[in-house]
């Protein structure tokens, strides 16, 4: 299962959900879905905007998380 780890990576830099909106070019509304549920799924041009924004590659932002049901 993957996991996006946009929220941790945004804190850590002290970019807040309306500023990395802008800063990305994408919707308010998908800022806060990724950082209500980081098992959101999003596009790749999405996740590549949130890379740009956030100055590291999108390897960064996504984690390989071991699936609960096996």
């Amino acid at each position: 299962m993957i996991r996006l780890r946009i929220k941790e990576v945004a804190q850590s830099k002290g970019i807040g959900m309306l500023k990395l909106a802008r800063m990305a070019d994408v919707s308010y509304r998908t800022v806060q879905g990724v950082w209500r549920d980081p098992y959101r799924e999003i596009s790749t041009k999405t996740l590549e905007k949130f890379s740009r924004a956030l100055g590291v590659p999108s390897s960064e932002l996504i984690e390989d998380v071991p699936d609960d049901t096996e």
